[in-house]
């Protein structure tokens, strides 16, 4: 069977290098008992890795070409063919409440940001460790105040805990990639910042607040929220924030807290 090709329509890169895949499956911390999800794994190199973990490895690849070489190289696996961002991943697991389950995945550039958002939907997994853009993994793990710090960073981090594992060099991929990328490691936390209720609302408000980074915050509020001047000047007080803040200086806590004050419902719309 001769090696599958990568197609750039897909955005594939498939990762080569043996020692770097041991590491990903390791960072799973997933063991015998386990449940893990990956998300396209191509050619099966990690899948390959995390069956030898003695776990439960589910597989959702959206090439059906690369299905043949899949199940040769990572017969213990069980392949699900399908688009990962039209599938309900918890059904796929099939996971029964309380079951521990990792996801895990050398997940596309193009569309990281729409795979971590499903990764983070509830019922939460114990952890997710995904192959990203290594610009991306700097931006979940940056501190409020820094260039990096967006909207992607505050979604995330209010709902779990970041790591950096490690990079990997372009040349570990074939085809080469003309990007670093990193490994990042994402826990949901016990108590998250914001209510799972509440998040996708929270995640509304913040991409708002940050379309609008260079503004004042007191200015970009009265734009986003049908608040009077004076409400938001009082609440902003009360929480000891200065009007002329930015929002992009402000921690989830902080920015879920204003949040909580201004808008009267918030499990709806801001």
């Amino acid at each position: 069977m001769s090696p599958p090709r990568a197609k750039r329509r897909l955005g594939q890169h498939f990762l080569s290098d043996p020692s770097i895949l041991r590491r990903i499956a390791a960072a799973t911390l997933a063991g015998p008992d386990d449940t893990v999800l990956e998300i396209g794994p191509g050619p099966g190199g990690l899948t390959a890795e995390l069956v030898k973990l003695g776990c439960r490895v589910i597989a959702v690849e959206r090439d059906a070409d690369l299905l043949a070489t899949l199940r040769a190289r990572a017969p213990g696996a069980e392949i699900v063919e399908g688009d990962a961002l039209h599938l309900d991943w918890h059904a796929v697991a099939g996971q029964p409440p309380g079951a521990c389950w990792v996801i895990t995945g050398n997940i596309p550039y193009n569309i990281t940001t729409p795979l971590i958002d499903q990764a983070l939907r509830p019922p939460l997994p114990a952890r997710i460790v995904f192959l990203i853009q290594h610009e991306v993994a700097e931006r979940l793990a940056a501190a409020p105040g820094t260039k990096a710090y967006g909207a992607l960073t505050v979604g995330v981090r209010a709902a779990a805990e970041v790591e950096r594992l490690f990079t990997v060099p372009a040349g570990a991929f074939k085809p080469a990639p003309k990007v670093t990328s990193a490994v990042v490691r994402l826990t949901p936390l016990l108590e998250p910042v914001v209510p799972l209720a509440s998040q996708a609302a929270f995640r509304r408000f913040v991409v708002q607040l940050f379309g609008m980074r260079r503004k004042q915050l007191a200015g970009s509020l009265r734009q986003i929220l049908p608040v009077a001047p004076e409400r938001i000047q009082a609440a902003l007080a009360r929480l000891q924030l200065r009007p002329d803040t930015r929002a992009e200086t402000l921690a989830p806590q902080q920015l879920w807290a204003v949040m909580q004050d201004l808008v009267d419902d918030s499990d709806g719309e801001c």
